[in-house]
């Protein structure tokens, strides 16, 4: 514990309870209390010095018990009034992907979407994130994680809870015509068009 990137995470005095609190938000998003999953056992955090951000695996005991690994070096380079926002963020993120429904044939990058979905909605949006038409609907993280966002505000709350539920053991695309009336393909050119009149005004 003695890297900077440690000792500034272990300074989040808050991080029992905000944990817990991600965990609700996680539920009330993406699960009823029927639909809540239960088998994950534990997950554990770990911080260590590595490529990348951060990362979610099962354990090596067996998947119902997960791992946080979350890069020391990228949180000891946050600014500093960045610091709680960004790594509670990142958590959030993380946390995600140890409930989420992602069954065979599930996109990477809704899987990836969905996470900074619940990110958006928690409210820990980083200053270089926006809504953008540029790639695909699937593109991943914040990309998609807007679109979703846009989807469950015109077709009712709840949209996308129903859409995460649908993959628990399969993705199949049809589930966005039978939730929105429409497909995939053309709610993504409708969110573009919306896009580029924001980005007008």
């Amino acid at each position: 514990m003695a890297c900077p990137g440690a000792v500034r995470f272990m300074n989040l005095q808050d991080s029992p309870a905000f944990l817990q609190s991600c965990v609700v938000t996680i539920f009330e998003l993406l699960f009823t209390s029927k639909s809540a999953p239960r088998n994950v056992r534990s997950i554990k955090l770990i911080l260590r010095p590595m490529d990348g951000v951060a990362y979610t695996t099962g354990s090596r005991l067996d998947n119902d018990h997960k791992e946080i690994h979350f890069n020391t070096n990228y949180i000891a380079a946050i600014s500093p009034e960045r610091i709680v926002s960004e790594i509670k963020g990142v958590i959030l993120h993380e946390l995600v992907h140890c409930f989420q429904c992602s069954g065979q044939g599930c996109p990477g990058g809704l899987i990836e979407g969905m996470a900074d979905y619940v990110r958006l909605r928690g409210g820990f949006v980083p200053p270089h994130w926006k809504r953008s038409s540029d790639g695909k609907w699937d593109s991943g993280y914040e990309r998609t994680g807007y679109f979703l966002d846009w989807v469950d505000t015109k077709y009712g709350s709840g949209t996308i809870r129903k859409l995460n539920e649908s993959m628990e053991e399969e993705y199949h695309e049809s589930i966005w015509e039978t939730l929105t009336g429409h497909s995939v393909d053309h709610l993504w050119k409708t969110y573009c068009k919306d896009v580029d009149v924001w980005g007008k005004e």
